[in-house]
């Protein structure tokens, strides 16, 4: 590469961070930060680990935004200077190594951007996903089972923490249903792009004659929110049943009603939370998943996806998959909003969505620039 050349690439990268910075009010941000940290630095801090965990969190999103574009701009700025001495000097080597640089420099800005597309004031929050298995009996729920391998997957390579709140266990093998809460930076914002239908296509282990089957499953994602979300639920429109948790049983488990099921009468939706031995502490996690779902439901307008997922106005079943995961007779993984596709399915099931994840997240940025257009 001819040095005017590295010039202009080493330009652009500048001219990059500037927009980034820009773009994501890093100044703003950081004064956030800096106000966070003196905050966790008082005296009488963790007397409330409530607010003490919310501030936290809030402190753990900030720095996911602020940290990586502060050090991109110091070694943006480290390397501008090499260039300076390497082309005053005549360093070939050395110039050939900043033109590396520059390159790992520029998939850095890529991958800051991207989370620049999490622009939603709900993205930056924890979540709960759930997975149901759909028409195709034992093929389906073991299909939902690979999808939470999947899933828990991601959320290892992310650095997500994550629970289970309720498992419904299929009748021969893998699972009817599972609700997780994730914890993490952008946890909602990157998780809320798999929602939707999910079919696979393979060779039956299950079938003795070897034959080819299609499953399908549904993922939904909804946000995790204080207790001071502006959602009204009138104990009107609620039954709330408690039953005796599943499981291995023991001293607790299954001889104690602490499970609880809410179901929100206007819409239908219902949720379930038995992980807690307390059936207070159930209560209170179901009622944040129901707070969630209506939110998604208010905001977002989601009521026919909705009634998709959960109604019986449709089924999780063909004509509605958002992603198709084929192993036989080809191998391949195409979702169907966006036409991206790879090959390399191992991958994906072993929880590399992130491809997916950044090609759905701008197609929807592109996406709405044309509604609003």
């Amino acid at each position: 590469m001819e040095v005017a050349e590295l010039k202009g690439l080493i330009g652009e990268l500048e001219a990059r961070v500037v927009k980034i910075r820009d773009w994501l009010d890093l100044p703003g941000k950081r004064a956030q930060l800096d106000q966070l940290e003196q905050q966790m630095s008082r005296e009488g801090f963790w007397d409330n680990p409530e607010a003490a965990q919310r501030t936290t969190g809030q402190l753990s999103t900030l720095k996911a935004v602020v940290e990586p574009v502060e050090e991109l701009q110091r070694e943006v700025a480290d390397l501008s200077e090499l260039y300076q001495l390497a082309a005053e000097e005549g360093d070939g080597d050395e110039l050939e190594q900043l033109e590396e640089d520059v390159d790992s420099l520029m998939r850095r800005c890529d991958k800051i951007e991207l989370a620049g597309l999490l622009s939603r004031p709900e993205d930056t929050k924890n979540c709960f996903i759930s997975i149901h298995a759909g028409a195709g009996g034992t093929e389906s729920c073991d299909w939902a089972n690979m999808l939470l391998r999947m899933y828990t997957r991601f959320f290892d390579a992310n650095r997500f923490k994550y629970e289970e709140l309720d498992l419904v266990p299929g009748e021969e093998a893998g699972i009817r249903s599972v609700t997780l809460r994730v914890i993490g930076p952008f946890a909602f914002g990157k998780l809320s792009c798999e929602v939707g239908v999910h079919r696979l296509v393979r060779i039956s282990p299950f079938d003795s004659q070897k034959r080819r089957h299609t499953s399908f499953a549904a993922v939904d994602c909804t946000p995790e929110f204080d207790e001071d979300i502006e959602i009204e639920i009138s104990e009107e429109d609620i039954r709330i049943d408690t039953y005796r948790a599943g499981g291995a049983g023991g001293q607790h488990v299954n001889k104690v009603s602490s499970a609880v099921r809410i179901t929100h009468l206007p819409t239908g939706l219902v949720v379930q939370c038995q992980n807690e031995r307390s059936q207070h502490k159930n209560k209170a996690q179901a009622m944040k998943v129901l707070k969630g779902r209506l939110y998604m439901l208010e905001q977002q307008k989601r009521d026919a996806e909705v009634a998709r997922l959960y109604g019986d106005k449709g089924e999780i079943a063909w004509g509605n998959q958002i992603r198709s995961y084929v192993l036989q007779p080809y191998q391949m993984v195409k979702d169907h909003r966006t036409n991206y596709q790879t090959g390399n399915v191992e991958a994906v099931l072993d929880g590399d969505l992130d491809a997916l994840i950044e090609s759905f997240l701008r197609h929807r940025v592109k996406d709405n620039k044309t509604k609003t257009a």
